[in-house]
């Protein structure tokens, strides 16, 4: 895995794996986030441009499900790297940056952190400029190429524009804000003065990070609208416990909205949904105590100037891996 063991500054390395989320590790809502509810059409002969046929050498018979991964990647690219996102970057990623800087007040020898679904990789790039040697970890392969491109390929500041609610038809007020432009990135990615050891690394969290490799590598997990992107989120929570040192520290920041709770047939996924009083005994069982928690108001790739805002009560806490109990733990 191209990046993971080895975190050349910003080198991406893209895993095979199948991807079935639109943004695998920010779920926020597969109805009103992911997909595009806003009255499209999946018919592919509407897109093309009158008076122009379409080469029969290049078909352009794109699966509906994949446009939507597109722009659902492009709203993520507002989220993440458009200063329209910097209100969302505020309710999500600097409650997690403060608490990261109160709970490592001493980073002359850099402590460890990794953010798995880092998506579009703007949080793990933060934290590195904190002062953490920094690891997003991403497993859609459409997160990767856009993050890979915006972290690699960028000259300057907004160098590029987009138009991503151009597809939203409804609950607009006007034209204008159906059709305006969005510039990215806000900050040049290089120049914001990263943690040397920052890296982004491809691959299924589970597969990746239950090596034997990983067992008590990092001083902190941060896990930002990630853990509802689990089939089992006890596996995940377990994994956490188990790469986090003695003592390590894990800030969630996210609500509990599972990627596969609609998966009803018998080829489905399996899909284990807990409550979040059940989510916080499962981490009590593997080691975990809590030591700050409260609820926070935010959106998630939101169109700010739509006549229609979905608000979602995420939990906010921090973790502490305990010693003792995780020795006793070892012992059962």
């Amino acid at each position: 895995m191209v990046g993971c063991s080895q975190p050349a500054a910003c080198n991406l390395g893209i895993s095979q794996g199948e991807d079935k989320s639109c943004n695998d590790g920010k779920d926020a809502s597969a109805a009103a986030n992911c997909q595009d509810t806003d009255c499209f059409a999946s018919s592919t002969d509407e897109n093309v441009t009158p008076g122009h046929r379409r080469a029969p050498s290049l078909p352009l018979d794109v699966p509906p499900v994949d446009v939507d991964k597109v722009r659902c990647i492009i709203r993520n690219i507002v989220r993440d790297w458009a200063q329209e996102g910097q209100i969302e970057r505020d309710e999500c990623y600097k409650p997690i940056l403060e608490e990261l800087n109160r709970l490592f007040p001493d980073r002359s020898r850099p402590p460890s952190c990794l953010v798995p679904g880092a998506g579009l990789g703007r949080l793990a790039l933060e934290i590195s400029s904190l002062g953490f040697v920094s690891q997003g970890n991403e497993f859609s392969y459409y997160m990767m190429i856009c993050s890979s491109f915006i972290l690699n390929h960028t000259q300057e500041a907004n160098e590029w524009t987009i138009y991503p609610w151009i597809h939203n038809n409804c609950n607009s007020l006007s034209d204008k804000d159906q059709l305006r432009a969005v510039s990215f990135p806000d900050i040049h990615p290089s120049s914001a003065g990263i943690t040397e050891g920052f890296s982004m690394c491809a691959g299924d969290f589970v597969e990746v990070y239950n090596e034997e490799s990983q067992e008590s590598a990092w001083d902190a997990v941060v896990t930002c609208f990630f853990l509802d992107t689990a089939h089992n989120i006890v596996e995940y929570i377990e994994i956490i416990s188990k790469i986090l040192k003695d003592g390590g520290i894990w800030v969630n920041m996210g609500p509990l909205l599972y990627h596969f709770a609609d998966a009803y047939g018998p080829d489905d996924d399996m899909s284990i949904e807990l409550s979040l009083e059940d989510v916080k005994r499962v981490a009590y069982h593997y080691g975990f105590v809590m030591e700050m928690e409260k609820m926070i108001d935010t959106t998630y790739t939101a169109n700010m100037v739509s006549m229609m805002q979905n608000r979602y009560r995420a939990a906010f806490w921090t973790m502490r891996k305990d010693v003792s109990r995780s020795k006793a733990k070892k012992r059962q």
